[in-house]
């Protein structure tokens, strides 16, 4: 699944492409794309005419910020892709289930094989905060106020085993598997600490592999494994797959120690770690 890097390297090329244009036409082809708009012509109908003002990221989740107060969210779920073309007559891709097309020319297009990811539109809190929606989600880990001092706390105040607690959006919006490996072996840490047992230091470098490891990955257009699920608006793949450290490593030599990097199973997912470095 795409995480907060991925996302956000998205957001960018969003940005770039549909900031300012007014939508047209919209198709929804694919009802589990649209499900929370039993009434697809609804959805259709809530785009429109509208003019996309903002493209923000909220953790895994794409806003595209209308001029009638609406918002149109995103999620990629396991498989999707938002891929954009400059050519309406272009053929479509395989499992193309929402096209949106602009007055200005240009279509958004929403690709979804494994159709986990959907789109729906919602309206935005007036005083500027998350849609109802997104209301569940934790702190921003790349924003000025999750600071050091602010994460140390939110670190004390829970009893959780590290990895998975990094990957509770409740807690943190944004990170997944990829990226809670690579933030604890940047951090020497092992996933299966508790939260509450770090030492202030530990919580102090936990916090820095966090912000380095997430904008690393986003300077390198995010990660594309092998299954290549994740490309960006224009199609290109990620590049930061190169250099993970411990994830997808298993047998290699850990670059910190040179010992063997380990996986193991943790809640039907596949985890990796340095059992000698990281404690």
């Amino acid at each position: 699944m795409p995480e907060l890097p991925e996302v956000e390297v998205v957001r960018r090329g969003l940005e770039t492409m549909v900031l300012g244009r007014r939508i047209d036409t919209v198709t929804a082809d694919g009802p589990r794309s649209v499900r929370r708009h039993p009434d697809r012509t609804e959805f259709a109908g809530r785009l429109e005419g509208r003019t996309v003002t903002g493209v923000r990221r909220r953790g895994k989740y794409l806003l595209g910020i209308l001029d009638d107060g609406g918002v149109l969210v995103a999620h990629l779920g396991m498989s999707g892709q938002l891929r954009w073309t400059d050519t309406a007559g272009e053929s479509m891709a395989k499992h193309t289930h929402v096209v949106i097309t602009f007055t200005t020319g240009g279509q958004l297009r929403f690709v979804d094989p494994r159709t986990f990811g959907e789109l729906f539109v919602t309206t935005s809190d007036p005083d500027g905060d998350d849609p109802p929606e997104l209301a569940h989600l934790g702190v921003e880990p790349l924003e000025a106020t999750t600071t050091g001092a602010r994460f140390d706390a939110m670190l004390t105040e829970r009893r959780a085993k590290l990895k998975p607690l990094l990957m509770d959006q409740r807690f943190i919006a944004g990170i997944g598997n990829i990226y809670s490996d690579e933030i604890l072996w940047g951090a020497g840490i092992r996933g299966d600490r508790t939260s509450d047992s770090l030492s202030a230091d530990e919580a102090r470098q936990l916090h820095r592999s966090m912000v380095e490891t997430l904008q690393d990955a986003v300077c390198h257009g995010g990660s594309s494994l092998a299954d290549e699920q994740y490309v960006d608006l224009f199609g290109r793949s990620g590049g930061y797959q190169r250099f993970h450290k411990v994830y997808g490593r298993a047998g290699e030599a850990c670059p910190r120690c040179a010992n063997v990097v380990v996986r193991e199973r943790w809640s039907n997912r596949s985890t990796f770690s340095c059992s000698t470095c990281q404690t």
